[in-house]
């Protein structure tokens, strides 16, 4: 009886949760099998699969996947082996460390929007850019990131917002850390290295799963810092799966083929987080 009625007091909270996922699913699939094109809407009808062709053999698609991967690998390698770094630099006290902390964790705060307009005008400028300044003062040519190396460009500025995430992570796991254990290996001789490898890598596993299952998540959604910056050029350098549908629907106001790509994106969302469910799974079962 006291199930039943828990069960009941949580319907209020999970209809409007389901209708705000399900309704969207729902139009998203129903979208994907008509041809919908926001600019001749009379000349909608079913179609089957032809959306899906249609977006995967978009001349676009192999490179927008391909970026998609190494923007996805680039950032999470950067931000676990950074983050690990300045987690382990910030764990011991010193004076200022909370000021230290909190400078480390404010990018984190920033919104991607402004976070790319940061990078694309202060810091990335060709002509004024802090980097270009660094550049001129060792008697170099400045570089045009954003129309030289766009997908690093970006690769830069979400890893910048991401760091944070990941140091704050480990710097939370390292603080139930067994001290004891670190006293014991430094009186046996063992030096940080050992200490690293044998210790503090094997504390922080899960924490490396669970800050990659997170990031490998929301990753796939980038958009802002692309259309900010580069707008997935030049041509389709820095175009990921999010800004080619993007440019399907409201580019080419497919909304048909934009649905389908959609639906893509989401069976690859999932599969991704089925592995790394599975990794954190093992990890927590050591």
């Amino acid at each position: 009886m006291n199930r039943l009625l828990a069960r009941l007091l949580l319907i209020p909270a999970m209809v409007p949760l389901l209708l705000w996922m399900i309704v969207p699913l729902v139009m998203t699939i129903y979208f994907s099998f008509i041809r919908y094109n926001l600019l001749q809407p009379e000349q909608s009808g079913f179609v089957g699969l032809e959306n899906f062709e249609y977006f995967v053999t978009d001349p676009s698609f192999g490179a927008a996947v391909l970026n998609t991967v190494l923007l996805l690998g680039s950032v999470i390698i950067i931000t676990v082996l950074l983050g690990v770094a300045l987690a382990l630099l910030t764990d011991a006290p010193f004076p200022g460390r909370s000021l230290v902390r909190l400078l480390l964790i404010a990018p984190f705060f920033v919104m991607p929007t402004v976070n790319a307009l940061l990078w694309k005008h202060m810091m990335m400028n060709p002509i004024y850019g802090v980097l270009a300044q660094v550049w001129l003062f060792f008697g170099a040519q400045p570089v045009d990131w954003l129309t030289d190396y766009p997908l690093l460009s970006v690769i830069i500025m979400v890893a910048w917002q991401w760091l944070p995430f990941a140091t704050l992570i480990f710097m939370t796991a390292l603080q139930g850390m067994n001290h004891e254990q670190l006293e014991a290996a430094r009186m046996d001789g063992a030096n940080y290295l050992q200490q690293l490898r044998y210790l503090y890598m094997p504390h922080l596993a899960r924490s490396m799963a669970v800050v990659v299952m997170i990031e490998m998540i929301f990753l796939l959604g980038i958009f802002a810092e692309i259309s900010t910056t580069t707008n997935g050029g030049p041509g389709d350098a820095s175009t990921n799966v999010t800004f080619l549908i993007f440019k399907q629907a409201l580019l080419n106001f497919d909304a048909g083929v934009a649905s389908a790509g959609a639906l893509f994106a989401v069976l690859l969302a999932n599969v991704a987080a089925w592995f790394l469910i599975r990794m954190v799974g093992k990890n927590l079962d050591r």
